[in-house]
């Protein structure tokens, strides 16, 4: 646990000095009529369009699916750190960030995973279940846990590389590509595992 905690803690320190880089762009720049959570929601509208236009139109424009999700990657990067640079964190933001995070991945994970890496898709969707579940039990419990910084590399690397993905479609993903989504299976089972043992050791107040 002490070297878990030890990495943790580099990551994190790592995660703050990107928000001070991107503080300097945000706080004297950015409109303030567009707040963390539109960012949220505009993710979670991109996704299910991209299911849409993936699974229901069968939509072939490469250029526009690809614009999407980098759009939507986009929004990642950029709502939680406008939230903590502006003041304007909230709970429901804290909720809805991690569903937009998977409304946005899953129908790329099914375009480009099913067929040629289908255990590797079963996978990630189990654990993101196994993850979601988490959340849905702390919810119940009136206990609030929000993401760490584990879940946020998952998601880094899972925009990264299902956005190169894309780039190189149809061509069947590059093995380097399939290797840093097992590396992203690793951070997620971290992920989870620090979560379980944060309200393993929630004391209510």
């Amino acid at each position: 646990m002490k070297l878990l905690n030890s990495v943790q803690l580099f990551f994190e320190d790592l995660d703050r000095l990107r928000d001070k880089i991107l503080f300097v762009f945000i706080k004297p720049f950015w409109p303030r009529a567009i707040t963390p959570n539109h960012l949220t929601v505009v993710r979670i509208i991109i996704g299910s369009l991209l299911f849409f236009l993936l699974f229901y139109s069968k939509n072939d424009d490469k250029a526009l699916i690809i614009f999407l999700f980098c759009f939507g990657a986009l929004t990642d990067l950029l709502d939680g750190s406008i939230a903590r640079g502006l003041g304007k964190e909230t709970k429901l933001g804290a909720l809805l960030d991690p569903v937009a995070d998977r409304i946005l991945i899953i129908p790329i994970a099914i375009y480009s995973l099913f067929n040629s890496h289908r255990w590797l898709f079963l996978l990630i969707i189990g654990l993101e279940i196994i993850n979601f579940l988490t959340s849905v039990y702390a919810h119940g419990k009136n206990i609030f846990v929000e993401s760490n910084i584990f879940g946020k590399i998952k998601m880094v690397l899972h925009s990264v590389v299902f956005g190169a993905i894309l780039i190189f479609w149809p061509e069947a993903p590059h093995l380097s590509f399939i290797a840093i989504l097992w590396i992203s299976v690793a951070f997620l089972i971290v992920s989870i595992f620090v979560k379980v043992m944060e309200l393993k050791t929630y004391v209510p107040r």
